[in-house]
């Protein structure tokens, strides 16, 4: 269970009540008119569950081999949700099998990653909703090559699996080598794609429990279009009306185990919602991502006495499933530190994590606080559905299309016109 503990629920003024029920509609329009795709994902992913299991059953590779590790090719919306579930909950799993990311053009960092798989054993998957994207091919080169692999070898072909969209150039190349594919339905953004075939592929290959993961995030979707969660609505409202005074959005992630749904978190907010709006002015607000307790001492400081421009939400989990107690050892000269002598380290962290809320409550910075009965794939569909959800609100408050990137583009224009001019 995912509870909502917020400061947003006190009384609209009829102005502001009317503004966020005119939002509130348009979402529910969005989402009936589907060109906008995921919201449905919860539903429609469900029917990808049996084309896996076909896949899996059918393709002789994956049937017939042992595969101890999976390499996903890809970077932003093709990873970051996907890599935030894994590093969340693989630690419910027997590891029997890893799941590796190359992202990145760093030379160090593919090297190591390659270094910990051995080629007869692992799965290589190609994730690009575009089919173009410059960092994904030119690490699928690379792999091409340091494996010398023959495409044109059907049994080397089948250690191949491709996400993308149905007629990208991606799919053309897949169709050309009879390489497994799935499809990112068209009406979806990359960054919105985590419970497309995006995520629950690999996820799946990996036996993590996807239908939950799915459940989790049907449901809260399902209570949203309700109006069963006004608060999430109160919420982005008071985001918009205070988006000068207060433009930074914090999120204080209570476990290492979310560090990387911050990372997720951070590119869904800042490229869906810093945009120019319809009057052609540049909006927007700014994610950052902490994890307690370990930013308490790094930025911490920053937000209790530095400029008050920041809002914070705290994510914080009841139960780890793991019960470590701190040893009833006095030390000599350490004796500040027995008052926490027998306690769980969860009764520590999350007791450090309410003691860092009431402070910035004291200092008047607003909080809010989401907490997770435990840390598992419906509580992380949770998690999900509700973010997406806030971010397409925030979208309709800020009068911008949510779902484009018009300022990345730009960046990719000039770096071909650099490789031109070679």
């Amino acid at each position: 269970m995912v509870r909502f503990e917020n400061a947003f629920n006190s009384t609209l003024s009829k102005k502001a009540k009317k503004r966020v029920d005119t939002v509130f509609l348009a979402i529910k329009k969005e989402k009936s008119e589907k060109k906008v795709g995921y919201y449905s994902l919860p539903q429609k992913s469900k029917k990808l569950l049996k084309e896996i299991n076909v896949y899996k059953k059918n393709n002789p590779f994956f049937s017939k081999q042992e595969i101890n590790d999976i390499v996903i090719m890809g970077i932003g919306g093709s990873t970051l949700g996907t890599k935030a579930i894994y590093e969340a909950l693989k630690h419910q799993y027997s590891q029997k099998r890893e799941l590796h990311f190359l992202e990145n053009c760093d030379s160090i960092q593919i090297e190591e990653t390659l270094g910990k798989i051995k080629k007869e054993k692992t799965l290589f998957m190609v994730i690009s909703k575009s089919g173009t994207t410059i960092e994904t091919i030119s690490i699928f080169k690379h792999i091409l090559e340091e494996y010398k692999f023959d495409l044109s070898d059907q049994k080397q072909a089948n250690q191949f699996v491709i996400i993308t969209d149905e007629g990208s150039s991606l799919n053309a190349f897949a169709n050309e080598y009879n390489i497994q594919q799935f499809f990112i339905p068209a009406n979806v953004g990359g960054r919105f794609s985590v419970l497309s075939a995006v995520g629950v592929v690999p996820l799946s290959l990996m036996e993590f429990d996807v239908k939950a993961l799915l459940k989790g995030a049907k449901e809260f979707g399902q209570s949203f279009f309700k109006k069963e969660q006004t608060s999430l609505l109160h919420k982005a409202y008071h985001y918009y009306k205070n988006i000068n005074k207060q433009p930074i959005n914090v999120m204080f992630t209570y476990s290492t185990r979310l560090q990387y749904f911050n990372q997720w978190y951070v590119q869904l907010w800042g490229e869906s919602l810093g945009k120019k709006n319809e009057l052609d002015k540049k909006v927007g607000l700014t994610p950052i991502g902490l994890v307690g307790s370990v930013d308490q001492h790094s930025f911490l400081q920053l937000i209790i006495q530095g400029p008050e421009n920041k809002t914070v939400t705290f994510i914080s989990i009841d139960d780890f499933g793991k019960k470590i107690n701190i040893p009833k050892i006095k030390l000599p000269h350490l004796e500040k530190c027995d008052f926490a002598n027998g306690s769980s380290f969860t009764k520590l962290l999350n007791a450090q994590c309410a003691a860092t809320k009431e402070s910035l409550e004291e200092e008047g910075i607003v909080v809010d606080e989401i907490k997770l009965t435990t840390l598992d794939e419906k509580n992380v569909g949770t998690l999900i559905c509700y973010y997406e959800i806030l971010t397409s609100v925030m979208g309709k408050f800020l009068k911008i299309n949510t779902y484009d990137q018009p300022g990345v583009e730009f960046g990719k224009i000039k770096l071909v016109k650099k490789f031109e001019k070679r």
